[in-house]
């Protein structure tokens, strides 16, 4: 199954919340895309990992997603090790996606930044023909496969985006994704312990980045993005 767009998370719900209206309007415009979580957030302070499989399931069915696998890395131990970035090799290999999204450059979470830069890696390393991989069970060994962009989403900390995408009449879908998540953030009649995500600010912040994000372009929301390399247009025309 080829997509057009795989996106990375470290956790479920980071695709999400980092891009989960990109996400929203380009399964819309016919899309292809999916969702690969890294691990199954088994250290999250509230929830469980078997709660966690089923919210994710939840949103990728919100969010029209093609396929969503979990690699089922180690949370908070994972490497960028070979055997790491061979397992992200295969899952590229195998969906062969032309644009790749990832974890923030750089957040408060050790495996945010961590998982960026796995996937990025990994993300070279499959375009070379010399690494051969297949998987566990398969006869034939896979093609080598590089996307043709690696983008990676904001998420705790106000990085600057490279570039935004208008993301308005999204927003809506991104929310109602994000909220099928209900072990994970603001609900005032939950016992759970409190943390960064849990507090109804961080729920409202969500929104209002994307509102201010928009403010800035032009248009009523967006989200943004960083590059590992220039980004370009055809036309000056095509910028909004």
């Amino acid at each position: 199954m080829k997509l057009d767009i795989l996106v990375f998370g470290s956790h479920p719900d980071d695709a999400e919340l980092g891009a989960g209206a990109t996400i929203a309007k380009e399964v819309a415009a016919g899309k292809r895309v999916g969702i690969i979580d890294l691990t199954r957030g088994e250290l999250g302070t509230r929830g469980t990992p078997e709660i966690r499989d089923k919210e994710a399931l939840k949103a990728a069915m919100i969010l029209g997603l093609a396929v969503r696998e979990n690699l089922e890395f180690a949370d908070g131990f994972f490497a960028n090790d070979s055997i790491h970035q061979m397992a992200v090799i295969r899952i590229l290999r195998k969906f062969r996606p032309d644009i790749v999204i990832c974890n923030a450059i750089d957040d408060r979470h050790i495996d945010h930044a961590k998982g960026s830069k796995l996937v990025s890696d990994a993300c070279f390393l499959s375009g070379l023909i010399k690494i051969d991989t297949k998987f566990e069970g398969d006869d034939e060994w896979q093609e080598a496969w590089r996307p043709k962009n690696v983008y990676h989403y904001i998420q705790w900390k106000p990085i600057e985006p490279d570039f935004v995408v208008d993301v308005t009449g999204y927003i809506d879908k991104k929310l109602e994704a994000i909220s099928a998540y209900s072990s994970q953030f603001y609900d005032p009649k939950s016992s759970e312990p409190q943390t960064p995500i849990s507090s109804k600010n961080f729920t409202e912040s969500v929104e209002y980045r994307a509102r201010d994000l928009g403010r800035l372009v032009g248009v009523e929301h967006a989200e943004g993005f960083t590059a590992e390399r220039y980004v370009a247009v055809g036309q000056l025309d095509n910028l909004i």
